[in-house]
């Protein structure tokens, strides 16, 4: 059954809501904190904290002084998301669960690139920990990227008969 035009939209509006959810966070916290901002959620697991990302996955190439690699890591991101928006876009036998894994992948990896092209860094905030060993700080958008892989991986496990 080939892609109506509504489940297009409704994933594109899925996406929408993914950014606007993960900017409206980001927002929040740079207003309201500050580097030495740590608000403890759940004492010795969770925290907020404020996390200026100027790097990819992890913190990866965070120290890095070259403007090379803003530009290399935004232009990459840049063509992932473009490649969701094209796999959207094109798909003419999707499953429920794929074009949604699709549309908050897109929505998270939009959230990231607003935030390298508005800010020149992405802003984290989501701190786990447990005594001394943290898990890299990460946002919404890291979240929504995460959560539409773990749906993508879901459907491709599930498999698909072609009937024909």
């Amino acid at each position: 059954m080939p892609v109506l035009p509504f489940m297009r939209l409704q994933q594109f509006f899925i996406a929408g809501i993914v950014l606007l959810l993960d900017q409206a966070s980001k927002a929040v916290v740079v207003e309201r904190f500050t580097a030495a901002t740590a608000i403890p959620v759940i004492p010795g697991l969770f925290r907020l904290v404020l996390v200026e990302n100027t790097g990819m996955a992890f913190g990866l190439l965070d120290d890095s002084p070259s403007p090379l690699v803003f530009a290399v890591l935004t232009l990459v991101s840049a063509a992932i998301l473009g490649f969701v928006i094209y796999l959207i876009w094109t798909s003419q036998f999707p499953s429920m669960l794929g074009g949604y894994g699709l549309a908050v992948i897109l929505g998270g990896a939009a959230g990231n690139v607003a935030d390298r092209l508005v800010r020149g860094k992405v802003i984290d905030f989501l701190d786990f920990y447990l005594g001394e060993h943290h898990w890299p700080a990460f946002n919404v958008a890291d979240c929504a990227i995460v959560v539409g892989a773990a749906l993508l991986m879901v459907d491709l496990m599930r498999g698909r008969r072609v009937e024909p």
